[in-house]
């Protein structure tokens, strides 16, 4: 079974698509984010490195970073709440060479269990993208028809939870 169905992505952020992109997160330099795997926030405070796959230089893409579980899984009131807007990226690099249009800000969450989804889109030419007034309460599925993106050609989350927290409930 797919995980962005497990982790209930598809469904919470994103519609059903198929990957069509390799594309790969790493923090620290060490650290690669694989579908559901785990980080603390010690781990993510820095932005992380994006490598977008591809073959045609002339193709660029839009990179969103949400938490859809904002500020707190049980009470979602927030979501999508965006922690990184990346456009303009072109194919085979990564988000470095592409235009921030909102800085990183490391997911630091209060209680429970979060979800960081990373989601990659193939833009339709160089676009200037506004950047929203605020981070909470972004719309991925919007965001995309507003600007022409069709479906995601890649996406990747982890799971994030306050340094303290393990596992399920606290005892």
């Amino acid at each position: 079974m797919d995980p962005l169905v497990l982790g209930r992505i598809i469904g919470d952020v994103l519609d059903p698509f198929t990957s069509s992109l390799s594309l790969r997160v790493v923090y620290n330099n060490q650290s690669v984010v694989i579908n559901s795997c785990e980080f603390k926030p010690s781990q993510i405070v820095n932005k992380p490195r994006i490598d977008i796959g591809g073959d045609d230089l002339r193709n660029l893409y839009t990179l969103i970073m949400v938490n859809p579980d904002a500020p707190s899984p049980s009470d979602p009131y927030m979501k999508e709440y965006l922690h990184w807007l990346v456009t303009n990226i072109p194919a085979t690099t990564g988000a470095t060479f592409g235009q921030e249009v909102v800085d990183y800000e490391s997911p630091r969450p209060t209680s429970g269990i979060h979800r960081i989804v990373f989601v990659l889109f193939r833009q339709f030419g160089r676009q200037i993208v506004h950047a929203p007034r605020w981070r909470q309460n972004f719309n991925t599925r919007d965001f995309a028809e507003v600007y022409n993106l069709g479906l995601p050609v890649a996406a990747v989350y982890f799971n994030c939870q306050r340094e303290s927290g393990w596992g399920g409930r606290r005892t």
